[in-house]
């Protein structure tokens, strides 16, 4: 850091297993993603290649070297391990994740209906070889899971392979772990809370409401997922309570102000 404060919560060494921030990698440049190296890789632990966009991206593999060069884990999102998936291309994904010298996989199904022994298969091929992250909950709008499914759900994949849960949000935050309007399905995680531990579960949370939210209640190191670029940092601030909506957070009581 470049100066000292005290009263400024503890975060673990990278690499880490808590206090997790994944960065959703929208299709950044080359030099974009050098930027963003530059700024924010000690802050950041995972990049997700979001949804498609590793198949247009140019200079892919490139960006990937940069990544892992600079100590971040990456991997390509979950939506296109479906679109292999329903095309019957299971062995294509897995040959091409290789051949792009990944380390890390996700598995899910937010788009397509599987069978959950099969999604929980498929964590196991991959764990064999990569680190896995399954992704929990449907990207449609309005679809309820009930809170016991979402638990018995993450315990298998966990079970399966998975490193990491990640609770869906979507890069929107408005389905999932959230309600239309953005705002946490408060007795929906709490209820997972109470059946998974807290360190297992990425929670997808794109706006700040929801990464404030997060962190009062899970404190500093919670691991938080579809970060954009620019808010890896300004996150970070949050974490530290160095940000108006959690600068009391740390501080003791007699610093704290009415």
């Amino acid at each position: 850091m470049n100066y000292t404060l005290p009263h400024i919560p503890e975060r673990p060494a990278k690499p880490r297993n808590s206090g997790l921030t994944m960065m959703m990698d929208k299709g950044l440049s080359i030099r974009q993603a050098e930027d963003f190296i530059a700024a924010s890789s000690d802050y950041t632990d995972i990049i997700k290649l979001g949804f498609g966009t590793s198949y247009l991206t140019k200079g892919l593999e490139e960006k990937i070297k940069l990544y892992k060069e600079a100590g971040m884990k990456i991997y390509l999102g979950g939506t296109l391990f479906e679109a292999f998936i329903v095309r019957n291309m299971f062995d294509d994904y897995m040959k091409l994740i290789d051949r792009l010298k990944l380390d890390c996989a996700e598995v899910s199904d937010g788009s397509i209906v599987m069978p959950h022994d099969k999604k929980c298969e498929y964590i196991h091929k991959l764990s064999k070889n990569f680190t896995v992250l399954s992704e929990v909950g449907s990207k449609e709008a309005g679809l309820i899971i009930h809170p016991a499914m979402w638990v018995s759900m993450m315990n298998k994949e966990l079970q399966a392979g998975s490193w990491k849960v990640i609770a869906e949000a979507r890069e929107s935050g408005n389905v999932g772990i959230y309600r239309a309007n953005g705002n946490a399905h408060t007795l929906l995680i709490n209820k997972i809370l109470a059946k998974v531990k807290k360190d297992d579960i990425l929670w997808e949370a794109p706006q700040k409401s929801q990464q404030v939210w997060f962190l009062k209640l899970l404190g500093a190191n919670a691991n938080l997922g579809n970060i954009a670029h620019d808010d890896v940092i300004p996150l970070e601030t949050l974490r530290l309570g160095l940000r108006g909506d959690t600068f009391f957070s740390y501080l003791p009581a007699e610093l704290k102000q009415e």
